[in-house]
């Protein structure tokens, strides 16, 4: 690895040089319930039903910071004594059961009127305290997909059913460094549930994964999504 870096800009020399191992904090924050039974054909119609099936997280950040010093940015993969390897889109479908084809998981990022695409997509819209910038913060997310009543509507259930993911999407698939909210370019993607399918969201969750492990091999860096 020294020889490959060939810099001290990357953790591996860092830890070379120093007495003390940096351990990488965790910024997943997975529903520990299972979602509301009627939710679930509208998860599978929008790609994301195995996604709802994880219910912990149970992470040991040793060995990931450990493979962090091992991973290469250039190349986007982990040397290792015997040889390379990496995460791939085949390990991203099997794993996850995310779509890999399809259309690339972007679109607008800055929005007019924050407020009416709540209303139109989830039925409610978050308070200032509730909301950060672009984003929607999950604690308001949680409340909606539990303020579910048991006699709600089609109508109802694709809002919570666009919670729900919009919660999967920002806690454990595509983390930022904010931690507690998930941005709202994602949620115009999920206007048509049938079609959300269509896009190639394991593609966007591997590009992330990457970006987080390259963005994470800088020594001043704490945590990893």
């Amino acid at each position: 690895m020294a020889r490959l870096i060939g810099n001290g800009e990357h953790i591996f020399a860092a830890a070379n040089n120093a007495d003390s191992f940096r351990v990488l904090r965790g910024r997943v924050s997975v529903l520990k319930k299972a979602p509301y039974a009627r939710l679930m054909p509208y998860l599978e119609l929008a790609g994301f039903r195995s996604i709802a099936l994880i219910r912990s997280s149970d992470l040991r950040f040793d060995i990931l910071s450990a493979l962090v010093e091992r991973w290469h940015p250039e190349t986007h993969t982990f040397h290792f004594p015997c040889g390379e390897c990496t995460t791939t889109l085949e390990d991203v479908t099997l794993q996850l059961g995310l779509p890999i084809d399809g259309s690339p998981v972007t679109g607008v990022s800055a929005f007019t009127d924050l407020a009416a695409l709540c209303y139109q997509l989830l039925g409610d819209s978050p308070e200032d305290g509730e909301s950060y910038f672009f984003g929607i913060k999950f604690i308001w997310l949680k409340a909606k997909i539990g303020q579910l009543s048991a006699n709600a509507s089609e109508g109802e259930l694709m809002c919570a059913a666009r919670a729900y993911i919009m919660h999967m999407i920002g806690a454990v698939l595509m983390l930022d460094a904010n931690g507690d909210s998930v941005h709202l370019m994602y949620l115009s993607l999920l206007a048509d549930l049938s079609t959300a399918r269509l896009y190639s969201w394991g593609s966007a969750v591997l590009a992330m994964l990457y970006r987080e492990l390259c963005r994470a091999t800088k020594p001043k860096v704490h945590d990893i999504g």
